[in-house]
């Protein structure tokens, strides 16, 4: 491995477990707010899995970058222009149509994103992608049932969904973008050409919108910025509140 293809790499692999470390978290905090039992359970269960990914990520990136680091360092000791998440990850849970019309648009992201991971030539890449497919699928059929049941529900379930619907596409449009980074690994087989992606994205997401009786957004407003640091004032809150346990002391295992 070239040391381009490198540095490349645990970039990429660090982009990777900030996608999943903050959307966990945002997951987690519906835990005991769930609407009943199962539901608290699930969600509970949903953020575990992408606190997993993304304790995977980091710890190749850590494997990668040889500095010394590990995977809690690259959780708790950067701060918010440092991380390199999606913007639509960070974006606080709102309620529980926003949160659920989030996952959704992540899941079918994800539903199409990982399968082309897999077929990675970096073999690390490749076995993450592997386990994490396994729990997308439920993830999906999770996140698509519930905005079936919400856009098709109430009137004021509907109005809610299709509020969450309108303030969420506008983030959609990063989840696509390439820049110089991921080209060079998509254009070495070791990277997801995800700009490829977006047409099986958005029929996939229209159908299930269309399903629920929600309209599908024009795509007349686009937010950009979090794979180079520029991240709503969210990030730096939540960060704030995940991390000051490990800041507050440094090298504390338990």
């Amino acid at each position: 491995m070239s040391d381009q293809i490198k540095q490349a790499t645990q970039e990429y692999a660090t982009r990777l477990g900030d996608d999943s470390v903050v959307l966990g978290h945002r997951i987690s905090e519906w835990v005991s707010y769930g609407p009943f039992l199962e539901e608290d359970i699930a969600y509970g269960n949903v953020a575990l899995d992408y606190i997993g990914r993304a304790r995977m990520f980091y710890t190749y990136a850590a494997e990668l970058a040889d500095d010394g680091r590990d995977e809690d360092d690259f959780a708790y000791m950067r701060n918010d222009r440092e991380y390199r998440n999606l913007l639509l990850m960070e974006l606080p849970k709102g309620d529980f149509a926003y949160s659920q019309v989030r996952q959704l648009f992540a899941d079918v992201y994800y539903a199409l994103m990982l399968p082309e991971l897999l077929q990675s030539k970096d073999e690390t890449l490749s076995a993450i992608a592997a386990k994490a497919i396994k729990e997308t699928k439920y993830h999906l059929r999770r996140s698509r049932d519930w905005v079936l049941r919400l856009g098709d529900g109430t009137e004021e379930s509907h109005q809610r969904a299709q509020k969450a619907v309108d303030q969420l596409w506008g983030y959609t449009h990063e989840l696509f973008d390439m820049d110089e980074t991921e080209q060079l690994l998509a254009d070495a087989g070791i990277g997801v050409d995800v700009a490829g992606l977006r047409d099986r994205w958005l029929e996939m997401v229209s159908v299930i919108l269309t399903e629920a009786t929600l309209t599908v957004p024009e795509d007349s407003w686009a937010v950009r910025g979090g794979r180079i640091g520029n991240h709503t004032e969210n990030l730096g809150h939540m960060l704030t509140e995940m991390q000051i346990v490990h800041r507050s002391h440094p090298g504390c295992k338990w």
